[in-house]
């Protein structure tokens, strides 16, 4: 089982904090991705390339489909210190931007690295909570002939649900995403945007959360599957390090 760890680079001194505890807490990780974030002013190529050159770590930043225009550079095709990308479509942009959206599919996107980027592994996303089934398997079937090497999903916070989605892309390399929901405020935000029905007895404590997410990671260990921790407003070294030992073991 490989594990990532997604940080989110809020300015460069936060993001080297977060590292610092990942490296910490969970010294057999060496994998790390990071999310483009446009409130951020750290773009996430720059930031992987930053984190790999200081740590050595891997590194892989998400790359917004939606940003690219046509015949532009691709974001970190070009850092000697990246080795992958995980090509997402990218959220809407918020009212009264000034940036500009291109009309892209991540399928494209996903075709140009391999034709103009070949020594770049690239992955792309699943989500099987947006759509019917059928529509997201349709998805994965493009993204897997663009060039797609695997996928990272969607947090899931249900064990019926990772264990359908481990039968839908069985053959497939897939980091399987795990997060916290903490309180209701929070659980109303992912069913509002993200469309997650969440289990009747989900418990968003912060004990009930490593719960659960114990409980994914040993099924995903079992599946000689791997796994990425996005652990979103909560205190980094509480959560890992109630992972800790199932994760180094």
């Amino acid at each position: 089982m490989r594990v990532s760890v997604e940080l989110v680079p809020r300015s460069e001194e936060a993001l080297f904090e977060d590292v610092s505890v990942v490296r910490k807490v969970l010294p057999s990780v060496d994998l790390l991705n990071i999310p483009d974030l446009l409130r951020f002013d750290l773009r996430s190529d720059e930031a992987a390339a930053r984190v790999n050159r200081a740590s050595g770590l891997t590194v892989i930043p998400h790359i917004r489909a939606i940003d690219i225009a046509p015949n532009a550079p691709l974001p970190g095709a070009d850092r000697p210190e990246l080795n992958s990308v995980l090509v997402v479509a990218g959220d809407p942009l918020p009212a009264g931007s000034n940036r500009v959206a291109y009309p892209n599919t991540s399928a494209q996107i996903i075709e140009r690295y391999r034709r103009e980027a070949p020594h770049l592994d690239v992955y792309a996303v699943f989500d099987p909570y947006r759509r019917a089934p059928w529509q997201e398997l349709d998805d994965v079937a493009r993204k897997k002939d663009a060039g797609a090497c695997g996928f990272f999903t969607q947090p899931l916070f249900d064990l019926h649900m990772l264990q359908l989605s481990m039968d839908w892309l069985r053959d497939d390399t897939v980091f399987w995403g795990i997060s916290p929901v903490l309180g209701e405020r929070s659980r109303r935000y992912w069913e509002r945007v993200n469309h997650v029905v969440f289990p009747k007895d989900y418990d968003d404590t912060l004990d009930g959360n490593i719960r659960l997410a114990r409980q994914m990671l040993t099924l995903v260990r079992e599946k000689n599957d791997n796994t990425y921790l996005m652990p979103l407003k909560v205190d980094l070294a509480s959560y890992l390090g109630g992972l800790s030992d199932i994760i180094t073991g």
